[in-house]
């Protein structure tokens, strides 16, 4: 392309970049670069794909999907119905359940992957990408299985890392001293390892309450360490999906109507669950993960199990020591195990040296649902919406989209300067 022709002249004759720059393989891509190949990333290049307009897509881990693939329990399934976590462009097969199993989600993602014939590098981290304004390109350098460095410049870069690129764990006092199994849920698989143990879960998001019923359902006792407020809903409400529910009736009710609803069945449903030692927050299911980003919890037994007691809940821990924990409120007990299902988080400000779109504090866009898809630059982010799978498409067709119009307007006014320089040409010629 004449671009890249551009480019490497311009480099050529730039002492800077010689003196700066490491030698290592330099490729020109013609089109966007997309950072991950989970399920956000796969939608915005399925949708480039479709409007004719081919991706490189580079992912540090050796499959699509790492997360859902090596990092998640065995029973998981998708904790909302399967029309609400389909990707753009295709949906999920008739025959597969209301809520998917792991399995055949990643069935899904790969079919959908050799249908609209995204091939991602594997084993190529992205370890520094930066707009390089002399040249109107971003440089995105990589490093590959064998430590090789490869820079990549592209006009378009789109960062789908998504919010769940790296475990957090909390530090906690005596950690070293405990002596048990500690783990973050990402290294967690199945109850049966702990079968006959007493085990510590840390976090009553969904991952940890689904943990906790797990390793009842393998006759491990479990107790629950519950740090906040959470709102716990029943997944169901007379057989209809409680999240397709509240978004039908937001189309005619106000938020705070909704919220009232959603509590005042919940209550008839599940009972009161501060009675559990379950606070709910102040602030309504949807009015606080509007304004907070927590996800309430869709309940899929575990109540029933605190309810009985095989699952203690527990305030937060002060301090760990052998084989023993202390919590908050004083009391000691003795565990076998701790997991932490603690969450992830964004590793983006790693890798993306830029200080206008993306947060320095927690990787996410400044700029908040449902503009925060667009940067400067052709810088682009998918997968942060904290609206799950469902944003994760919403944006993904934004940024399609606006790469298509970027590019029309690119190529027309190419078109025009040409005209404008054959006339002159024509002009001198008489």
């Amino acid at each position: 392309m004449d671009c890249f022709r551009e480019i490497e002249g311009k480099q050529a004759h730039d002492p800077l970049f010689h003196k700066m720059n490491k030698p290592s393989r330099r490729v020109f891509v013609p089109g966007p670069i997309i950072v991950g190949a989970g399920p956000s990333g796969l939608a915005v290049a399925a949708c480039l794909q479709e409007k004719g307009f081919p991706s490189m897509v580079l992912e540090r881990s050796s499959c699509i999907a790492s997360l859902w693939q090596l990092k998640t329990y065995d029973r998981l399934r998708l904790h909302l119905p399967k029309q609400f976590c389909e990707l753009p462009l295709m949906g999920f097969p008739s025959e597969f359940p209301t809520y998917p199993t792991k399995e055949q989600f990643i069935d899904y993602l790969e079919t959908y992957a050799r249908k609209f014939e995204i091939r991602p590098r594997f084993n190529e981290t992205v370890s520094h990408a930066e707009y390089d304004k002399v040249i109107g390109f971003w440089r995105v350098k990589t490093v590959g299985k064998r430590f090789e460095e490869t820079e990549y410049m592209c006009r378009w870069l789109v960062a789908a890392t998504g919010e769940n690129a790296e475990a957090v764990v909390p530090e906690i006092d005596g950690t070293g001293e405990f002596g048990g199994d500690i783990r973050h849920t990402s290294y967690y698989k199945t109850g049966k390892e702990f079968t006959g143990k007493k085990v510590l879960v840390v976090g009553c998001g969904n991952s940890g309450m689904e943990v906790c019923l797990d390793l009842c359902n393998h006759s491990a006792s479990p107790s629950l360490v519950v740090r906040d407020t959470v709102h716990v809903l029943p997944r169901e409400i007379l057989g209809k999906s409680t999240f397709g529910l509240s978004m039908w009736l937001l189309k005619w009710l106000p938020m705070r109507l909704v919220d009232r609803f959603l509590l005042i069945v919940s209550r008839l449903m599940l009972g009161d669950t501060a009675r559990l030692g379950l606070d709910r927050p102040e602030k309504g299911p949807l009015e606080h993960k509007n304004g907070s980003g927590k996800t309430p919890v869709l309940d899929v037994g575990t109540l029933a199990k605190i309810k009985s007691g095989d699952v203690k809940v527990c305030p937060g821990i002060k301090k760990l020591k052998r084989h023993t924990v202390e919590f908050l409120d004083g009391k000691m007990e003795n565990f076998d195990a701790i997991i932490f299902a603690t969450g992830y988080k964004s590793n983006v400000p790693s890798w993306l040296k830029e200080g206008d779109m993306f947060s320095e504090e927690d990787g996410f866009p400044k700029r908040p649902f449902p503009n925060g898809w667009k940067g400067e630059c052709g810088l682009y982010a998918v997968g942060f919406t904290k609206r799950g799978l469902l944003g994760a498409s919403m944006d993904a067709k934004r940024i399609a989209e606006d790469i298509e119009w970027c590019r029309n307007e690119e190529a027309a006014s190419y078109d025009h300067n040409h005209r404008q320089a054959a006339n002159c040409k024509l002009v001198y010629a008489f």
